[in-house]
């Protein structure tokens, strides 16, 4: 279905504006899946017609989305100044696709418009077409998404939007069918209208272009201005979070887990919101409520579809409301943050179920996303070809069995009980059916026929009792199972990988690992953690220029290349990137890690905050082509960027006891007050760093050789625990705070650890007795304030 997206930046008004202005934009046209089937077999036709494969412009690009649309007789451009140059030399509108290559609803645009010689006829006569990366741009992405949420009052991917040439959007909408159907146009209709529309009244358009990215520039900004007494500004409330919490609650879902309808998403800024509430009100029913919403989130999908039982991993949503049918896409974002978020689900429960899943995402992420010099891929693809033989890809090949493969496969007694048959005792644990196990509803386009989703409705335990053998021996059986369906599905086509290396999302990662290893004592974990950031150092830094790269590609030949003229990185790339090398630091406590994220953070500053009224911009102001900024105000598939920074000036603020750092802290609430005020459980992350700043961050510092074993015990006895509110840095010579370097010179190399709050430490303990209880609460030693 659509990649829906989930920010509403103010749309209902933006929405009644924008239809005063434009009364005959083109609205969204979304996908009717009778419409579907209408269509489906157009779309075959035109992708089996022969045609001439003429390369376009894109075919020099190294996105995989782009290089998908490379032989579209669509003559392409990439986003860029000789794609303006055109538009204004020839006076021509210019239509701007949007995407990203495992899009499902993307490929069948492609197919059934983008591959059509009739529609590309009447693209290139009458318009300058680019096509754009929502991946590698996210920038472009979120200017026309906002105004495609004004006109449409949502929004989603392949995003289709009409520009003049000056860039202004004048209309749009997402998925366009091909042709006239049901009273709707299609899409070769609204080319040609929105051309004779430009022909005839140009002067129109173009004033209503301006009229409507004004509307969209007041109604997006934020109200602060420099200079303004603080007095008169709405401050966030300390209790914000217990807002946060009841708006969350309203949308649990009591039985399957999971928040809102469907289709249901993971929403990991969410779960770790509730382990944050769960740790502050520990002993309160909200705290208790907080912490059994996240843990049976993350039981049920463990249990579910979105899972993959085989392979590994996570998909991005599920279709219906008990987690089953997934879209099969993966997405690295999901799989680093949840990752983390079962980490923290084993740092509060100690139960293995939840390692288990840390283990699975890493296994999967080290096994089919990972560059061997480091760096992590972008995706992989939700459609395949059923077969090798195929010549058409269908939504869940790879990842879908059917009863009788199943039973060929698995035709072998049980190793514990020789009257049973492996594949009988499998069937029933993952209720794999004759007929397959997915519901007519969650499969509109019959691409699930007769095929079984593998779903954990029954637990070990009762499939124990059925067949009278011990959990353990199920437990055994099911992981033979699962090796032989896996050995046996690495022969099916795979899906499209996605081998972009997004710089933010491999931020990500790194927090995944790194986190992972410190709560597992995993040093598999730190080194891949590590050999990731000295990735990052080498192909997306250039320490000359202090600038980040957004991504980096891979070549034909395996090697890392990027293009002719990089994309400098965003805001999302400096903050992730920035927290990954905070939680590697606080996992490897080597000091080139916190100098780096240091140096980082000030280039942030640089680029992106906003001087008169504070917060941090999306992109910087160094592009013209961005003819409106925006700064993100909602934690969705990914955190808001202002949400992690705000977490990572927390942090630095007390790592380097840096002014600057800490200066900026109140002016970032401020500026989102309104909306953390309003709705704030649409920025979860960012309530979690306005509570940790109310309540006021803890450290610990850690004094002696990192090699000495009694060090490594006292960092054992912290690093298991989950203290949202705990930073951990180690106290020498070469650190970054006076205070640190006041602590080592007072211990003179000898093991201790030093509780601090407020710049006021306990005297230092040398016993993990002793620190657990500081840490605890339940001793108090003196204090000693030290400067």
């Amino acid at each position: 279905m659509l990649g829906l997206s989930k920010a509403k930046i103010r749309v209902n008004r933006l929405w009644s504006i924008s239809k005063t202005v434009f009364p005959e934009t083109p609205v969204i046209i979304y996908p009717n899946y009778n419409h579907y089937k209408h269509f489906q077999n157009s779309a075959i036709n035109l992708s089996s017609r022969s045609m001439e494969k003429i390369k376009n412009r894109l075919a020099q690009e190294r996105s995989p989305y782009l290089l998908q649309h490379a032989e579209n007789p669509v003559q392409w451009y990439p986003w860029g100044d000789e794609a303006f140059e055109k538009a204004r030399s020839e006076k021509k509108l210019i239509f701007l696709s949007v995407g990203y290559s495992t899009c499902h609803w993307c490929h069948v645009m492609e197919h059934e418009s983008f591959e059509n010689q009739d529609v590309a006829a009447v693209m290139n006569e009458h318009y300058i077409n680019i096509k754009v990366d929502r991946e590698e741009r996210p920038d472009v992405d979120q200017l026309y998404m906002t105004f495609v949420q004004a006109a449409c009052g949502q929004g989603g991917w392949p995003m289709s939007v009409f520009l003049t040439p000056d860039l202004k959007p004048i209309g749009g909408g997402t998925y366009y069918p091909p042709d006239d159907a049901y009273g709707r146009p299609g899409f070769k209709t609204i080319l040609l209208h929105m051309a004779k529309k430009w022909k005839n009244d140009s002067n129109s358009m173009l004033e209503n272009g301006t009229k409507l990215m004004n509307i969209l520039q007041k109604t997006t900004a934020f109200d602060i201005q420099l200079g303004t007494e603080l007095s008169n500004i709405m401050k966030p409330n300390p209790k914000t979070w217990i807002t946060c919490y009841s708006q969350i609650e309203r949308i649990y879902d009591d039985e399957w887990g999971g928040f809102g309808m469907p289709p249901k998403f993971p929403q990991p800024t969410i779960l770790d919101f509730l382990f944050h509430v769960s740790y502050k009100m520990s002993k309160s029913s909200e705290g208790k409520k907080s912490l059994e919403m996240a843990l049976t989130t993350l039981q049920k999908m463990t249990m579910g579809g979105i899972h993959d039982h085989i392979g590994q991993g996570f998909a991005r949503y599920s279709t219906d409301e008990k987690w089953h049918v997934p879209h099969f896409e993966k997405m690295l974002y999901d799989q680093a943050q949840l990752a983390v978020s079962y980490t923290t689900a084993f740092q509060i429960t100690k139960h293995e179920q939840y390692s288990d899943v840390v283990h699975d995402i890493l296994q999967y992420v080290s096994r089919d996303l990972s560059h061997e010099q480091g760096g992590f891929y972008s995706a992989e693809d939700a459609d395949s070809l059923p077969t090798a033989d195929s010549t058409k890809k269908r939504e869940g090949a790879f990842f879908t069995w059917t009863q009788e493969e199943i039973k060929t496969l698995l035709d072998k007694p049980l190793d514990s009980k020789s009257n049973i048959k492996l594949s009988d005792l499998f069937c029933w644990h993952f209720s794999v059916l004759p007929n397959g196990n997915v519901r007519p509803d969650s499969d509109p386009h019959g691409e699930l026929l007769d095929q079984n989703v593998l779903i954990e409705f029954r637990s070990k335990e009762s499939t124990a009792k059925k067949f009278e053998i011990t959990v353990e021996n199920v437990e055994k059986e099911l992981k033979i199972a699962k090796n032989i369906l896996y050995e046996a599905r690495k022969n099916r086509p795979r899906p499209h990988l996605d081998n972009k290396i997004i710089t933010s999302w491999n931020g990500l990662m790194i927090t995944a690992y790194a986190r992972a290893a410190s709560a597992f004592n995993v040093e598999e974990y730190k080194q891949r953690a590590i050999k990731a950031a000295k990735f990052l150092e080498m192909h997306a830094w250039d320490s000359n220029i202090n600038l980040l790269l957004r991504s980096c590609y891979v070549n034909d030949d395996g090697n890392i290349a990027n293009i002719e003229k990089p994309i400098p990185g965003f805001l999302n790339d400096y903050a992730f990137l920035i927290r990954g090398l905070l939680d590697l630091y606080e996992c490897t406590l080597q000091s080139k890690w916190l100098k780096w994220a240091d140096e980082l953070q000030a280039q942030q500053d640089e680029l992106f905050w906003d001087k008169e009224k504070f917060g941090y911009y999306s992109s910087s102001d160094k592009d013209p082509s961005i003819i409106l900024r925006f700064k993100s105000d909602h934690d969705g598939a990914e955190p808001a960027g202002n949400s992690i920074s705000a977490l990572n000036l927390l942090k630095l603020s007390m790592l380097t006891e840096k002014s600057e750092y800490r200066s900026k802290i109140d002016p970032l609430f401020l500026t989102f007050a309104g909306r953390l005020s309003n709705s704030p459980s649409a920025l979860p992350a960012l309530v979690s760093a306005l509570t940790l700043h109310f309540d006021s961050m803890t450290s610990v510092y850690v004094t002696g050789d990192l090699d000495n074993p009694d060090l490594e015990t006292l960092l054992s006895a912290i690093r298991q625990r989950y203290m949202p509110n705990l930073v951990l840095a180690h106290a020498d010579k070469n650190s970054l705070s006076e205070l640190a370097k006041g602590l080592a010179i007072a211990e003179n190399g000898k093991v201790a650890a030093y509780v601090c709050k407020n710049n006021t430490c306990n005297l230092p303990v040398h016993s993990t007795e002793e620190l657990i209880a500081l840490l605890d609460g339940t001793v108090e030693k003196p204090t000693s304030v030290v400067a």
